[in-house]
């Protein structure tokens, strides 16, 4: 049987390796790429992100891989998004200024508030309260899975209905949002271990 593909789009701004080799131990082909005829008609689509939102927005831009990636969601085949690959989606982000995304997901992405002893960015591992228990990607996790974090500002959506999962930090913000074809985690799966490896091979699946 032909293992499932996915298309990881390089724009500069990511560890594209580990999600790679992620993606490869759940047994998809993996490919990363920056063409974006290849982004486009990809049949799963990663976009990951490490970084300056200001700055991969640029890239995405001035590369075509922002269009390319709207063809994908489009075209209703399977997108997941990570980390800054989620706030990407949205509307505008706050992260230095004020900027705008992709507009594939009403909202704004905000920096997490000055509250005495909490550190930012919010680094390490939190669990999850799953607030659409039947998203897909949530097929055979455990009760209050715990995944890794690595950001300081997060996405709050203007439809509160697509987001999957919370955490808190240290009240509840979106941790994963589904909308149809299109998930996407402020997370790492790539670094959450079994929980991680689980949710990317339900992606694979898809």
């Amino acid at each position: 049987m032909t293992s499932p593909e996915i298309v990881i789009v390089d724009y500069g701004m990511a560890n594209l390796r580990s999600v790679q080799k992620a993606c490869e131990k759940v047994g998809a082909r993996a490919t990363v790429t920056a063409d974006p005829a290849q982004v486009a008609t990809a049949a799963r689509l990663v976009l990951p992100g490490v970084g300056a939102f200001q700055d991969a927005i640029a890239r995405l831009r001035e590369t075509g891989l922002a269009d390319a990636v709207r063809q994908q969601i489009q075209s209703g085949r399977p997108f997941l998004g990570i980390c800054l690959g989620l706030q990407l989606l949205f509307t505008r982000s706050q992260e230095e200024g004020t900027h705008t995304g992709l507009g594939i997901l009403p909202g704004e992405v905000v920096r997490f508030p000055v509250v005495p002893g909490l550190k930012v960015p919010h680094m390490g591992w939190n669990p999850l309260t799953l607030t659409r228990p039947d998203c897909p990607l949530f097929a055979g996790l455990p009760a209050d899975p715990a995944v890794y974090f690595v950001h300081s500002y997060y996405a709050v959506p203007e439809e509160p209905g697509i987001t999957a999962a919370e955490a808190d930090y240290p009240t509840p913000f979106c941790a994963m949002i589904w909308r149809e074809n299109i998930f996407a985690a402020q997370f790492h799966p790539e670094k959450s271990q079994q929980v991680g490896l689980r949710m990317l091979e339900n992606f694979a699946k898809l």
